[in-house]
Formats: structure tokens, sequence, C-alpha cells
């Protein structure tokens, strides 16, 4: 069991430190950017410990092989942040219990009927561009392969990064077996591959690339936080991979009533409004009229490309392959 336990102070020489009642700690494991100071981490935190009478604790790092790693032996009571393209492998574990919520309460553009992995947001693959450097941006998929190689774009690696592995797969739902004749095209203009979203974004921002892997959403953050409107998702009518952040229970938690109530949190409105201004994506509970101002009009896609997990997992090495083999020529 897991207990924060505090020293009151020695009552005299010779008696042992009084403790104030015990405080049960919720340890959630998140990934980095989840608790940095421009993620939500530290808001629910806050708003989590004010009613539930004990500590919340986030364990940062990468979730998948962390879980591998440890087994039965993990500390985590919740894990917060696998997308459904990695939920197959979090699930092979067996540690993951049913979250126990109303899957009917959620909002997203998609059905879920998963009972243990929970959606908190979601939002679209996509490429960002700047207006004011890009003054005609590609239409559609195929006009981003048809641009001059002298455009110069940042994307992430697909065995390191989700975004990467959702942008591998967004071909291979567009293209399928052409998937290979496609990155062919679209090497000349790959300016490099990074192994994260943040290291692309900042040569994106820096002004090295044209344009970055992202998601539709990441505009947002420039427009409300920044008041900077030149930041634009190009929106395809092929359609946009849409990808789904979760929420779970692990099964040998300690305190199950904790995490329990940590999950009902995440569907609550205190939870779900932190999301669009805090995590830069689509809150997966909140209808769109209880969305912060102004977000209801950011330009999304009107075709959502998805994967099941079951999809996914089967075409992931394939598609992984394609991208590696075509671009190491």
């Amino acid at each position: 069991m897991k207990y924060l336990t505090f020293a009151a102070g020695v009552l005299t020489a010779s008696s042992a430190f009084a403790e104030s009642p015990v405080q049960p700690i919720l340890t959630v494991y998140a990934g980095d950017y989840f608790t940095s100071e421009w993620g939500p981490g530290p808001v629910i935190e806050k708003g989590f410990e004010k009613i539930c009478d004990c500590d919340l604790q986030f364990s940062t790092g990468d979730l998948v092989p962390r879980l591998l790693l440890e087994g039965e032996r993990t500390k985590a009571d919740v894990v917060i942040g696998l997308t459904s393209d990695v939920t197959a492998k979090a699930r092979a574990t067996g540690l993951f219990a049913p979250h126990g919520q109303d899957n009917s309460a959620l909002t997203l553009p998609i059905e879920w009927t998963d009972e243990t992995f929970l959606p908190f947001n979601y939002g679209h693959t996509a490429f960002i561009y700047n207006e004011t450097t890009m003054a005609t941006p590609p239409d559609s998929f195929d006009a981003l392969l048809a641009m001059p190689d002298d455009v110069k774009i940042v994307i992430q690696d697909p065995r390191t990064s989700l975004s990467g592995l959702a942008l591998v797969l967004w071909v291979d739902a567009i293209y399928g077996d052409k998937s290979a004749d496609v990155w062919a095209q679209l090497a000349p203009k790959i300016l490099t591959v990074t192994k994260d979203w943040s290291s692309s974004y900042g040569l994106f921002t820096d002004g090295e690339a044209d344009m970055v892997l992202s998601y539709t959403t990441s505009p947002a953050y420039h427009m409300f936080a920044e008041d900077d409107f030149t930041k634009k998702a190009a929106i395809f009518p092929e359609g946009h991979y849409f990808m789904v952040e979760t929420v779970a229970k692990i099964t040998g938690t300690d305190v199950p009533e904790l995490a329990d109530a940590f999950m009902s949190y995440v569907m609550s409105e205190a939870f779900q409004t932190v999301i669009p201004t805090a995590n830069w994506s689509l809150p997966s509970a909140l209808p769109t009229d209880q969305w912060p101002e102004g977000w209801a009009q950011l330009p999304l896609p009107e075709k959502v490309l998805f994967y099941s997990e079951e999809e996914s997992t089967a075409v992931q090495e394939k598609a992984i392959e394609t991208w590696r083999a075509t671009l190491s020529q």
C-alpha cells in the first residue's frame, strides 16, 4: 500500500514523531509532455486533489516500454496517454481493468465501444504551414505530393513517435498498396525526420521548415495563446487520420476507489474543459457548444480516417517498413 505521511514534530525528547492521518497516493503514469508547465497535468492534479483527499502523483516516461518492463510489478494505478494505435500492446500485458464509465457520454466523431481504454481527448494528424511564407498551401494530399522538391517538410519517426506512427497509418489509409510511391514522392521534400514531435515543431517555428507534421488543433495554440493567426492546418478532402488518447485503470492498483474516482473525473466538465487550452486538443466528452470561445470555428476535416486497434495492429509493421525502406533509398 502506498501512503504519504508527515512528521508532526517531536513531542518530548524521548517521544516518537507524531504523524498526521495518512493520505493515500494515486500514481498516474503519463507522457513527459503531460506534466510539463504548458501541459494539462498541473491543472488536473490541482483540480482532482481538491475533491479526492489524496495526493495525485504523475510519473512520466515512455508508457508502453515501461509497462512491458515492469509487468505486474508496476507502481501505476492509472495510465494516461496511450493512443488507440498502441493500446493493443498495452492490453496484451493483462494489466488493465474495465474503466467503468459510460461510453455513450463521449462526444467523439466515431463510435467508441472499448470498455478498458477510455478516451480523454482526440485530434487529427495534419501538416501545418505559415501563411506568411506559403501563400498557396496544398489543398489535398495529392497536391502535397506534387509540390516542388524545394518545399521542406519535417516529420517524426514512426518507430519513436505516436504522431509519426499516425502519419504512416494515414498514408496507408489513403493509398494502401501505393504507399511506397507516396513516400518516394515525399522523400525529396523531407528536410529531416525527428525522434519526437517537439523537435519537429521547434524546427518549424524557428523557420527551418515550410511545413511540419502535427495536428489540426496545433494552430489553436498560436491563435489563443500567442494571438498569432498565421499558422494553419492544410485540410485535405481525402480525410485525416484520427488519433485518440486514452486513460486506463490498472487491475492491481492498491487504491481502486481512487482510481475509479479519477476515471470519473476524466469524464467530468472540470477535466474536459482543461483539455483544449492545456493539451491543445479536442475534449472527448464535451459538446462543441461548451468548447472555449473560438474553438468551434477551428477548421477540422469533414472526413475522418480511423483504424481500430485490430486494424492498426495488422498494418503497422508493413506501413513502417514501407516508410523506412523507401526513405533509406
